[in-house]
């Protein structure tokens, strides 16, 4: 599926939404009154991605959810472009927020990743989406906030913590994306890896030839017995965040050598 995609809609009307004072967000006085707010309306829109995906949350689903009419919901959000990203902006502001003041920075970090992760398995359609031109709504100001005091103290510059920070996310939306994806696969073909693998071998053991292939045998034949499976989501997120940290590790110590 094509990802939808954030910041596409009117960005004056966006952001006046996403900053409109809690418990308002009627309409502009077009149509009639219905007795619902925009938070209303983003609420039922979450709920609908996050039972079914984002394919669907359209405004005629969201209207039905509400008991209302598409026409009516327009008076509330401008379209769907609009209500991602408040979908999205909604689910950041409620999202979780270890306090880790007095933390080591490695703890601070890894709290950053778990708050992440979390955040995409409780609602998976945020990895379907793609976010070039964020919208500066209050629940992403505040996280940005929240998650850049992880790196603060350790000799960074400020265009160092914001790239640390964006590549800590990234790889986060990557993994869970990932693992997203195999278990829509397992749903999908109503088998696990290891029953597909049992599956296809008698295929692969005539045309795959060892002698020829002898590195990606040996590594392929290893992770595939320690996980049991070609891929292992878990084994993933911590094998890569290990090594952020430990990326991040040998820059702090740079930063520090050069005084």
């Amino acid at each position: 599926m094509a990802k939808d995609r954030i910041g596409t809609g009117d960005p004056s009307r966006t952001l006046e939404l996403l900053w409109r004072e809690p418990g308002r967000g009627g309409g502009k006085g077009r149509g009639p009154k219905q007795g619902l707010s925009v938070d209303q309306v983003v609420r039922a829109a979450i709920e609908l991605a996050d039972a079914e995906g984002l394919d669907a949350v359209t405004m005629r689903r969201v209207a039905e959810r509400l008991g209302v009419t598409p026409m009516t919901l327009y008076t509330y959000v401008p379209g769907k472009a609009e209500l991602l990203d408040l979908m999205l902006d909604a689910v950041y502001l409620r999202m979780e927020r270890t306090d880790h003041s007095g933390e080591p920075w490695r703890e601070r970090v890894t709290a950053v990743a778990r708050e992440n992760l979390e955040l995409a398995d409780r609602h998976p359609w945020t990895t379907a989406l793609t976010v070039t031109r964020p919208p500066l709504g209050p629940g992403l100001v505040a996280k940005y906030e929240h998650e850049l005091r992880a790196f603060e103290g350790l000799g960074l510059d400020d265009v160092e913590q914001d790239a640390a920070l964006t590549h800590l996310l990234d790889f986060v939306q990557s993994t869970a994306r990932k693992a997203h994806d195999a278990a829509a696969a397992e749903r999908d073909s109503a088998m696990s890896d290891e029953q597909w693998w049992a599956a296809n071998e008698p295929l692969l053991a005539r045309v795959f030839d060892p002698e020829r292939y002898p590195v990606a045998t040996r590594v392929g034949s290893a992770a595939g017995e320690a996980h049991q499976s070609a891929y292992s989501a878990e084994h993933a997120y911590e094998f890569g965040l290990r090594l952020i940290l430990e990326g991040l590790a040998g820059l702090v110590g740079e930063t520090a050598a050069r005084g």
